[in-house]
């Protein structure tokens, strides 16, 4: 049907999109669509990226409504569509329809795929309000391209199409889903047309690695549950760790020291900072200069020498050169210069001669996280190329009382695979250790509006914190 002006909005900012009220014009064909696609088998999708129901394949399907629509935005609505943007946009049928309930949630991304040129959406919706959640919210980019901020919040409404044009700043998110009893019911899909050029992606330089602070084992016997520093324990360790290269170490703290840092983490003094961009990340870093004391004590034991050599006797992995035995002190002098001069070596492009080949140092990478309502990781492109042997630790601090429904989680999986290796649920006090190759990524599952409710309906706000280091042989 002809749209009104009133039933139709146009709009360049963040980018190009449109909608269409009343999209289509007879209320009973929109009622008998949405019962058609209510039938259809739906099934729980979730990764790094979303949390939703979809529904079977919509191209071949013969019910009459869903056929129907499917003939109109593919045939007529699409060869009006490529003469107003004056592009060739193919027949390609692409099309699906989606559930989302609440905590569901599709997580800011940019719909780049080779040859998408326009994305829709139509919403088969109750009566919604902004508080229900579910909004489509479009992100305005920087000037390296990455998404920045909401400036657009787009509240569905019954019988509503929105299209907007696929390219590098198309960045938007489906928000979570607020409301416990209305069901967000969309198609979905994509016009297919000649790709719009691409500039080249932005890089980001790698998060500065280092190597071990000189502390001696005085640090472990101040901070470490005994039980781990016994030599036949952690043989035992070791071999557990290396049959499945994943290990927890519940208790790892000793309490007193674990209560300390718990409690300290929750001061005013801590300088939260935002993570982002948010197609790559969102949760909070603790700036280093506004640590309390003991949690800074804490940061410098992983980053000690003393537990570079504990990780080696847990894992196997070379993270530590041991000294000749026979002569500590000059041991220790040969070591550190030993040291640095590797940290030379690997900086510098001057050829060691043969006979003179040094090892690299191990390095680590860390930082103290805050996680609440909201925060996540995601596998990004480009991640996957720089994927390399590491070992990451995790120690979390805050979780009694966390549930593996809030998310928060961390999720290994096999690159290029939806299929999921390990979780790592956080528990307080328990040291994760995981061992991945380069054909391993990892996220953090979405915090959702569960982890901010209690049992009886009242609103809270829970939190948790980690210390999340990386170890490279």
């Amino acid at each position: 049907r002809s749209p009104s002006k009133s039933d139709l909005e146009l709009d360049c900012q963040p980018f190009p999109h449109c909608i269409f009220r009343n999209f289509i014009s007879s209320q009973a064909f929109a009622e008998n669509l949405k019962k058609e696609l209510l039938e259809l088998n739906f099934h729980e999708k979730s990764n790094d990226l979303y949390k939703l129901k979809q529904s079977d394949d919509l191209k071949k399907r013969t019910e009459p409504h869903i056929a129907g629509l499917r003939a109109a935005l593919f045939g007529r609505f699409r060869s009006w569509l490529g003469e107003v943007l004056g592009v060739e946009l193919e027949p390609t049928v692409d099309i699906s329809c989606a559930k989302y309930e609440y905590t569901d949630v599709l997580l800011c991304h940019d719909d780049e795929l080779e040859g998408r040129r326009v994305a829709f959406i139509l919403y088969l919706v109750p009566p919604w309000q902004s508080s229900d959640g579910g909004t489509l919210d479009l992100y305005t980019t920087d000037s390296n391209l990455q998404p920045q901020s909401i400036v657009k919040p787009l509240v569905p409404s019954w019988n509503t199409l929105v299209l907007f044009e696929v390219s590098p700043v198309s960045f938007h998110q489906v928000s979570e889903v607020l409301s416990q009893d209305k069901c967000r019911l969309s198609l979905s899909g994509w016009f297919h047309g000649p790709s719009l050029e691409r500039p080249p992606r932005h890089t980001v330089a790698p998060v500065q690695r280092n190597p071990h602070l000189p502390r001696d084992e005085t640090v472990l016997l101040e901070w470490i549950n005994p039980i781990y520093l016994d030599i036949s324990y952690q043989e035992q360790i070791q071999e557990n760790f290396e049959d499945s290269s994943e290990i927890q170490l519940k208790g790892f703290l000793k309490e007193e020291k674990f209560k300390e840092v718990s409690e300290a983490l929750r001061l005013s003094q801590i300088e939260w900072k935002k993570r982002g961009p948010p197609n790559k990340r969102r949760y909070e870093a603790a700036a280093l200069d506004s640590l309390p004391q003991c949690v800074s004590a804490c940061w410098e034991l992983l980053h000690s020498e003393a537990f570079f050599l504990l990780l080696s006797n847990f894992t196997g992995l070379r993270l530590h050169y041991l000294c000749p035995a026979d002569d500590e002190e000059n041991g220790d002098e040969e070591k550190d210069k030993k040291q640095q001069d590797d940290g030379e070596a690997t900086g510098s492009s001057n050829e060691p001669s043969s006979a003179d080949v040094k090892p690299s140092t191990p390095l680590c990478c860390g930082e103290v996280r805050r996680w609440s309502h909201g925060g996540y990781t995601l596998l990004h492109d480009g991640e996957a190329a720089r994927a390399e042997y590491a070992l990451d630790l995790v120690l979390p601090f805050g979780c009694a009382g966390w549930q593996s429904e809030f998310g928060g989680f961390t999720c290994y999986v096999a690159n290029e695979e939806d299929e999921e290796l390990l979780t790592v649920y956080p528990e307080d006090n328990s040291l994760a250790l995981v061992y991945r190759d380069k054909e391993t990524l990892k996220f953090v599952k979405h915090v959702n509006h569960k982890s901010t409710s209690e049992p009886d309906g009242s609103s809270t706000c829970r939190e948790f914190y980690d210390f999340s280091f990386v170890y490279y042989e």
